[in-house]
């Protein structure tokens, strides 16, 4: 995701400032409120703390772990309209979707309050007269480094995966939503024991001195790109195991054949669901000449009709609204038609339309880079060969999606697509439990699903011989 949860440093100094953290409503200006953010003082002592606490917690019966996860949820749900009120203010996400999110968020601590107690090891066959399996055990210290474009689900997935699986626990939510971070860190640390969970508000630099303490043994990062780089150089420098679900630039590939007005809709729901904040929304478009001319005229008039709702949010900031404005002109410079949006509205807030450009290309960077707002890029392909071939051609690979009525060209994009989820016909949804690899420059690692306990556990090989009789005297 383009905007990063913690622009980490690769190196801060020693006299590095701690700061203060300002907030303010993207919607209208106005302060939502200021925090400080967690110096080196803060970072060690945390750090120390949750070392001294971690081996009692992972000596914690796993269902006792589970059970506070649980009560934690609950406590959460409690409080779901104080922490989507917050997130809407901090980031101008609509409270309809922030209320969605801390559901998600609740869901997926009791997933891991029911998942934690029954992840196991596994017997294995070795000689009949001994016994072999593995047991897992907690890594240690966790760093949970969270964004704040879906800032109480993304956390709360990370953090019950943590903590049901015996790891103490450092969250650092994003600096563009510290208030709700913190909100959500007050709300989970009564149920745990001293040490184990602690929020650390901060930005670049407070995350760049927890990926560097040399007492952390697994650093999780959601954010950009260029961030998780960082991060996975200060995990080989500390040791610490990383875990990246970091930026997109997803492909929507449009087969010949679809109905035009339907994969209209998929690609503006893919393009503008969250302002196209989001790190597996629809990036580029390809799409087959035989459907383009359709499909283009239905792709203006859904982006005109989300831009004459009067029901509108902002971007997250100004400063994330000029990168995506950066991208459009450049388009447009490049050759790119703007059919609709691309125009910075007047008066206060970080609004942008929905926009739609038409005859894209490579290198414009609306298609080499992640682009965090709601802009759907075109380019028109004459066969499907040629936009599956454009399509995995890139540095990132988090997901993609493909529209087609032919069996055979979706089990093509399956086996050519270098990502971590392929969606055929839908571009959100999928099975309860599934969990993807992300590739490339989109990260590393099992980032949700049950296979995160995998990742935030070691593995034990245990064999059991007989033992050697000794003598009678």
């Amino acid at each position: 995701m383009s905007a990063s949860a913690a622009s980490t440093q690769a190196s801060p100094g020693k006299d590095l400032p701690a700061g203060r953290l300002a907030v303010h409503n993207p919607a209208d200006g106005t302060l939502v409120g200021e925090l400080d953010a967690a110096g080196r003082d803060q970072v060690e002592t945390a750090v120390r703390a949750a070392r001294a606490a971690r081996l009692g917690w992972a000596a914690t019966d796993p269902s006792a772990r589970g059970r506070a996860v649980r009560a934690a949820a609950a406590a959460v749900a409690e409080h779901a309209r104080e922490l989507a009120d917050l997130n809407t203010r901090e980031t101008g996400k609509p409270l309809n979707e922030a209320l969605e999110g801390v559901a998600a968020g609740v869901a997926a601590l009791e997933q891991y309050a029911e998942l934690g107690p029954v992840h196991r090891g596994r017997s294995l066959r070795g000689p009949v007269l001994a016994a072999d399996y593995t047991v897992t055990e907690p890594r240690g210290v966790a760093v949970l480094l969270t964004p704040w474009n879906d800032p109480v689900a993304v956390a709360s997935g990370l953090i019950g995966a943590a903590l049901v699986a015996g790891n103490a626990v450092i969250h650092k939510p994003s600096e563009r939503s510290p208030h709700t971070g913190a909100l959500l860190g007050e709300l989970l640390a009564p149920f745990f024991p001293d040490g184990i969970f602690t929020t650390l508000p901060g930005g670049a630099e407070t995350g760049a001195l927890l990926s560097l303490e040399g007492g952390v043994d697994l650093l999780a990062h959601v954010g950009s790109s260029v961030t998780g780089a960082r991060i996975a150089r200060a995990g080989a420098l500390t040791g610490a195991h990383v875990i990246r679900e970091n930026g997109g630039n997803d492909p929507l590939l449009i087969d010949a054949g679809v109905d035009p007005d339907w994969a209209a809709e998929q690609a503006a729901l893919g393009a503008f669901s969250n302002n196209g904040q989001m790190c597996t929304a629809a990036e580029r478009i390809y799409v087959h000449r035989a459907v383009a001319g359709p499909f283009c005229e239905a792709l203006i008039r859904e982006a005109r009709r989300r831009n004459r709702n009067a029901v509108r949010a902002p971007l997250v900031d100004e400063r994330l609204r000029a990168e995506v404005h950066a991208q459009v002109t450049g388009a447009v410079r490049g050759g790119a038609e703007l059919a609709e949006g691309g125009t910075v509205p007047p008066g206060p807030g970080a609004f942008y339309p929905a926009t739609v450009l038409l005859n894209c290309s490579h290198p414009m960077a609306v298609f080499t880079e992640e682009t965090f707002g709601p802009v759907a890029p075109v380019q028109v392909v004459d066969s499907f060969e040629e936009g599956l071939a454009l399509a995995a051609a890139d540095r990132f690979g988090l997901a993609a999606t493909v529209l087609t009525p032919r069996i055979d060209s979706a089990h093509r994009a399956v086996a050519a697509l270098p990502v971590g989820t392929v969606k055929i016909n839908a571009v959100f949804g999928g099975a309860p439990g599934g969990s993807a690899q992300p590739r490339g420059d989109s990260g590393s690692g099992f980032g949700y699903g049950p296979e995160l306990l995998d990742e935030f556990s070691l593995v034990k090989v245990v064999h059991v011989g007989l033992p050697q009789a000794g003598r009678l005297e």
